[in-house]
C-alpha cells in the first residue's frame, strides 16, 4: 500500500497540466520578447495565462508578476515595501512569529540592514489577532506581512481583518498565500491585500514557477538586473511551459474547489477524530479554522523523525513539519509559537490530505499511527518515566 499524504509538501501534477505544458514546448517555443510570429504567439499565450491567474484573485491581469516560485515572491514583495519605506524614514516592519523561512529568514537579513521587525504572537490556536496587528503599528511601520494559511499546522488567518487595520493606517500589507491559492477562494480587493505570493506545485502544476501579485501603485523592486521582462519588474525570459502548466493546474483546481473542499474535511475529521483516541496526543492549531486537509498532531514520548521512518515502512508518506527544515534537528518554530515545549514539539506529525486519497487511505493511516506510537512509546526512557510518574504529562 502506499499514500501519500504530505500535500502542503507539493502535489502530483495534474494530466491536464502535463499536456498542456507538452503542447506548448512543442508548438510554442517561441521567445514571448521577440518580434516575430512564434514569438508573439508565445506572447499571447503568456498574456493569456496573466489575465487567467488574475481572474482567479480578482487581480488586473497587470498586477500579476510570474516567479520562480513563492520564495521569490515572498523577497520581492518585501523587500519593495521595505526600500520604499526606507526612502521615507519608515524602518518597521511587522510580521508573526510561524511564518515561512521565506519571510522570516528576509526579514532577518533586513534587520542586519537596520530594519526593526516585530513578530507578532500566534497564541495557542495558531491564529494572529488583529488588534494585536493595529496595536503593533508605529508611525514608522513600512509593512504588514501575515501567511494567509500556516504551512504547518493550516490555520487559515483573518486575512480581510488584518488588511482592513493595514489600509486604515495606510500600511503596506503582503501575505504569504502559497498554502491557500488554490484550496481557499480569494478575492485581493475585497481583503485589502497589496501583495500576495503564490506556488505552482502546491496546487498540483509544476515546480519553480509561481506568482507575485503587487496592486496596481504599490512600489515593487527587481531582484534580477537584467532585460525589461515582467515590466521591467523581474528580467530573464519567462518560463512559459511552466507558467502554462501553472495555469492549467490552477483553473481546474478552482473548477472542483467546493467539491473538494468538502470531501477533504471530512476525511480531515475523521483523521482527527481517530487520532485522538491515542492517549496523551493533541491535534496542533485550531479544530475549525484550518486548511481542509490538514491535522498536524503531538503524541508524547516518541520523537517525530522515527514515527515519520516506520510510517515510510508502511507506505505511508508524511512529515514533522515544513519540508524546507526537514534537514534540521530543531523543534518547529511553529509549534513552539503556539505554545508546545520542545520535547513535546519534537513529536509532531503533519498529515496533509490531497486530490488522491480517499476513506480507506484515512483508516488505514489512523491504524498505522496507532500501531506506530505504540511500538515506539514501547521502548521510550521518556514514556517510561512518564508511566513511572517520574515526570508529569504534558499532553
Amino acid at each position: 500500500m502506499s499514500i501519500y499524504a504530505d500535500h502542503a509538501a507539493t502535489t502530483a501534477m495534474s494530466e491536464a497540466a502535463i499536456n498542456a505544458m507538452t503542447r506548448c514546448m512543442k508548438e510554442e517555443y517561441g521567445n514571448p520578447s521577440s518580434l516575430y510570429r512564434i514569438g508573439q504567439l508565445a506572447k499571447e499565450t503568456l498574456e493569456k495565462a496573466r489575465e487567467e491567474v488574475a481572474s482567479v484573485i480578482n487581480a488586473e491581469p497587470r498586477e500579476i508578476y510570474f516567479t520562480s516560485g513563492g520564495s521569490e515572491a515572498d523577497n520581492q514583495a518585501i523587500r519593495s515595501a521595505a526600500l520604499a519605506g526606507k526612502k521615507k524614514g519608515k524602518t518597521h516592519i511587522i510580521s508573526s512569529a510561524f511564518e515561512h523561512h521565506a519571510v522570516l529568514h528576509t526579514l532577518n537579513t533586513l534587520k542586519l540592514e537596520g530594519f526593526d521587525v516585530t513578530l507578532l504572537p500566534v497564541h495557542e490556536n495558531g491564529i494572529v489577532r488583529p488588534e494585536e496587528v493595529e496595536a503593533a503599528i508605529r508611525p514608522d511601520t513600512c509593512l504588514v506581512t501575515i501567511m494567509y494559511a500556516n504551512n504547518e499546522i493550516g490555520t487559515i488567518q483573518p486575512i480581510r481583518e488584518i488588511g482592513t487595520v493595514c489600509h486604515a493606517h495606510q500600511v503596506l500589507f503582503h501575505t504569504d498565500a502559497v498554502q491557500a491559492v488554490g484550496p481557499l477562494a480569494i478575492d485581493v480587493k475585497a481583503e485589502n491585500i497589496d501583495y500576495l505570493s503564490a506556488s505552482s506545485h502546491k496546487f498540483h502544476g509544476p515546480k519553480g514557477v509561481g506568482f507575485l501579485y503587487a496592486r496596481k501603485g504599490v512600489p515593487l523592486t527587481s531582484l534580477i538586473d537584467g532585460g525589461a521582462q515582467e515590466r521591467g519588474r523581474r528580467a530573464g525570459t519567462e518560463n512559459l511551459p511552466g507558467i502554462v502548466g501553472m495555469t492549467t493546474a490552477l483553473k481546474e483546481t478552482v473548477a472542483e474547489r467546493e467539491a473538494e473542499a468538502a470531501r477533504l474535511t471530512v476525511l480531515r475529521d475523521r483523521l482527527i477524530t481517530g487520532l485522538n483516541e491515542i492517549p496523551h496526543s493533541a491535534l496542533n492549531g485550531d479544530a475549525e479554522k484550518r486548511l481542509p486537509g490538514n491535522v498536524n498532531f503531538c503524541f508524547e514520548g516518541i520523537e517525530g523523525e522515527s514515527l515519520l521512518l516506520l510510517l515510510d515502512e508502511k507506505g505511508i508518506s508524511a512529515s514533522s513539519g515544513s519540508a524546507c527544515t526537514s534537514g534540521s534537528l530543531d523543534p518547529s518554530h511553529v509549534l513552539l509559537a503556539i505554545g508546545r515545549i520542545h520535547d513535546v514539539a519534537h513529536g509532531s506529525l503533519r498529515l496533509t490530505l490531497g486530490r488522491e486519497n480517499t476513506p480507506e487511505d484515512v483508516e488505514y493511516i489512523i491504524s498505522a499511527v496507532k500501531d506506530v506510537v505504540a511500538y515506539l512509546r514501547g521502548f521510550s526512557p521518556v514514556w517510561r518515566d512518564l508511566q513511572n510518574g517520574k515526570r508529569p504529562y504534558i499532553l
